[in-house]
């Protein structure tokens, strides 16, 4: 296909009918006349004073959520993208994260259609596609000294024999767990793959506000014009809070696309409930504790890689090697491919009272990695990684 040509974004048939009904266009006419129109048959109790005296106020049932929460998030990413004004219209409200990548793929996808994730990658989102139906292909991160998007393996399968049933790109910025960030040629390559193939890019930038090493020319995603793209974001690892169940997606492309998503996203959230007042009314007031959270979060995680290193570096004979981490919570240790993962992960619950996360939970590809979290307090950290290197050189020796 020549590159120049773009093919058009579909959407997933399971949407059923997108045509308003007569009563629907009716009612649209009346409202944009400026007619306020009374329901025969509204059952919202807080409109006919019956909400709770702990639940005062009236409940609106917007399907992008409470409008004042909107503009506190659409006010956060603005700054973050470097004061380009993100409209609070095109900024959903959610549970989670979660929540919103199942939505995407009943967006995007048929039964069985498929999106590309990365690999190594979290498997949560395997996990959210089984249950909406959709299948995942994975596309490859190589690593040589730093993690990059292997773009020819994504024009491969994009082109492949199944490339249209390909319906959207998941990429993480930072991924997790190998903290790469993704870099301006490799958005651009995607981009105008995306384009050319008629794909949605799915963008999870949860981890963004936490860089470690990073290389030179990282970019967000988040308000992409040259193609459909949905950005994921939320409160958990903002506010380094996963009990602040808010997350949300900022809609961005061609207008035309948008548009048309935004029109049956609204359908999709309208029919999961939209998010309640009584939740985002405490969101603009969390959004201001971000920086502080981030300021606090990045310290620790930045101490604990430099002692890390230390500790690594002054090991005698440590077969433990760090991966250059360039951002997020999580770091990557290498071991020798002779070790067993289970092993050393079944060594350190008998023998330590410690668990892990093996490199085959996240697909990593072959033997001899260990995930490990930068987030505990410093002596706690490094009592860990004391118990990892000694069990990797017994089991070794």
């Amino acid at each position: 296909m020549d590159s120049s040509v773009s093919r058009p974004i579909t959407f997933s048939s399971r949407m059923g009918r997108d045509t308003p009904n007569a009563i629907a266009r009716a009612e649209r006419r009346a409202r944009a006349g400026g007619r306020v129109l009374r329901s025969l048959n509204d059952s919202n109790p807080t409109r006919h004073g019956l909400a709770p005296d702990v639940l005062p106020g009236v409940y609106e049932a917007d399907p992008r959520g409470p409008r004042p929460a909107r503009e506190a998030v659409a006010s956060l990413l603005s700054r973050r993208q470097g004061g380009h004004r993100v409209d609070a219209d095109h900024v959903y409200l959610m549970d989670s994260t979660s929540q919103a990548y199942a939505w995407l793929f009943m967006l995007l996808c048929d039964r069985n259609d498929a999106i590309l994730a990365p690999r190594p990658g979290y498997p949560l989102i395997e996990s959210l596609a089984t249950l909406t139906g959709v299948r995942v292909e994975p596309y490859h991160l190589r690593y040589d000294g730093s993690w990059t998007v292997d773009i020819g393996d994504v024009e491969r399968r994009l082109s492949g024999p199944e490339g249209h049933r390909i319906r959207a790109i998941v990429m993480i910025n930072p991924n997790n767990p190998t903290g790469s960030f993704i870099h301006e040629p490799e958005r651009d390559a995607v981009v105008a793959l995306c384009r050319r193939h008629g794909v949605a890019l799915i963008a999870d930038e949860v981890f963004y506000p936490y860089p470690l090493e990073p290389l030179p020319g990282r970019c967000r995603l988040a308000g992409c014009g040259e193609v459909l793209t949905f950005a994921l974001d939320g409160l958990s690892k903002s506010l380094a809070a996963p009990h602040a169940k808010v997350g949300w997606i900022e809609v961005s492309g061609p207008r035309g696309d948008v548009d048309d998503a935004m029109r049956l996203l609204d359908r999709i959230a309208d029919d999961f409930l939209p998010m309640g007042s009584c939740v985002a009314g405490r969101v603009p007031q969390l959004v201001e504790s971000i920086p502080e959270q981030v300021g606090r979060v990045s310290l620790r995680t930045k101490a604990n890689l430099e002692a890390l290193k230390r500790t690594l570096a002054e090991t005698p004979g440590c077969l433990l090697s760090l991966l250059r981490p360039e951002g997020g919570w999580n770091v990557l240790l290498r071991m020798p491919a002779t070790v067993d993962e289970d092993d050393v992960v079944l060594t350190l619950i008998r023998d330590h009272g410690l668990t892990g996360q093996p490199g085959y939970f996240f697909d990593m590809p072959g033997n001899g990695y260990l995930a490990l979290s930068l987030l505990p307090e410093p002596d706690v950290f490094l009592d860990g990684v004391r118990a990892v290197t000694g069990v990797v050189n017994d089991l070794t020796s």
